[in-house]
Order: structure tokens, then sequence, then C-alpha cells
């Protein structure tokens, strides 16, 4: 049971992609999978999507025509740092580590963190596809 108030701080919300419960209400993700729910939100949405939040989101976007190259690798690492710290408190960001994969045309980012006031570490993968520049 301590455990659980431990954790009530985290919250729970909508689920993403939003969805409806047998009950017919909206359904709900809690702790965990919310976080990552959010995580997956705040990199996906660009600078300037959200009419009342302009400055909500990460700038991966800029990058989608961007070489596969060490300065890409390091721009994406620094961009999804920036973004979480920013736009979610729930977490403490231990790393950001950018692996290429040039065969499929995209970048994994992986995101090392652990929910604040708990020592239970997570990794989350967020494939960032790149357009070929022809």
């Amino acid at each position: 049971m301590p455990e659980e108030n431990n954790e009530t701080h985290l919250g729970k919300g909508w689920a993403f992609p939003l969805g409806v419960s047998v009950q017919g209400s909206v359904q709900q993700s809690s702790i965990v999978p919310n976080i990552e729910e959010s995580i997956l939100i705040i990199l996906r949405t660009r600078l300037g999507e959200r009419v009342y939040r302009p400055d909500f989101g990460s700038r991966l976007e800029e990058l989608i025509f961007a070489p596969m190259n060490t300065q890409t690798l390091l721009l994406a690492k620094l961009y999804t740092q920036e973004a979480l710290v920013k736009w979610e408190p729930r977490i403490i960001l231990d790393a950001v580590r950018t692996e290429p994969d040039p065969v499929r045309g995209r970048l994994d980012i992986i995101i090392e963190y652990h929910p604040r006031n708990s020592h239970e570490q997570r990794s989350l993968v967020f494939p960032f596809y790149l357009m070929a520049n022809s």
C-alpha cells in the first residue's frame, strides 16, 4: 500500500490514442503507461502546432530532412533532452542516446529515465524517421 501512495503524484490521464472503455467512459492510463504516452506526445508534437501553447513539443521535426551524420545525432539528442526536461516534470532524465539505422532510414532515440521519487529505471526507444534527400 505505501508504494501506491508514493506514486499517486504521478497521476493518471486519458489513454493515447484516445479510446472508449467497455463501460463507455474515456479509457485511462496510469503511472508508467501515462508517462510513456506523454513522452511520445511531446516528441511527436512540432513547436507551434498547439495554438494555445505554441512552445509545447520538441524541435525534432527540424531534422526530418537532415543527413544521417554526427551533427544530426547530437541535435536529436539535444532536442529530446530539452523537450523532456521542460515538458515532463514527472521524470528524471538519466540519459538520451541516439543510434543510427541507415538501412531503415531512421534514428533510434533511446531515452533512459526514472519516475521522480522512484528508483525504477525505465527506458523507451523512440524511432525517428529521416526522409531521404534525393
